[in-house]
């Protein structure tokens, strides 16, 4: 019986562990992404990871900018982490966990 949880337990972090890997790896994706956009004289390059990797203003670099909206944008991103986490920590019951 505890020979079953412990081996229960082995498969259960292998899974976590290929999750986790699996999650890396995207994250390594999406930060190789980049999406531009150049309109009226703004011309802005967002990786996919969701960081400002340029931003001009009438062809002037603004790298204060750049630095504050990352940071906005970082705390936002940390906001949104904790609402799903609380969701899915509801959910667990629900799940059977």
């Amino acid at each position: 019986m505890i020979f079953d949880r412990i081996k229960q337990r082995g498969v259960q972090l292998g899974e976590i562990k290929k999750m986790r890997d699996e999650a890396m790896r995207i994250q390594k994706e999406l930060a190789a992404e980049k999406v531009e956009l150049d309109e009226g004289g703004i011309r802005i390059v967002i990786s996919g990871d969701q960081k400002v990797q340029e931003l001009e203003i009438e062809g002037e670099n603004q790298a204060r900018l750049i630095e504050i909206l990352n940071k906005a944008i970082k705390r936002s991103q940390e906001i949104a982490a904790r609402k799903v986490q609380q969701m899915s920590g509801g959910l667990s019951g629900l799940l059977g966990k």
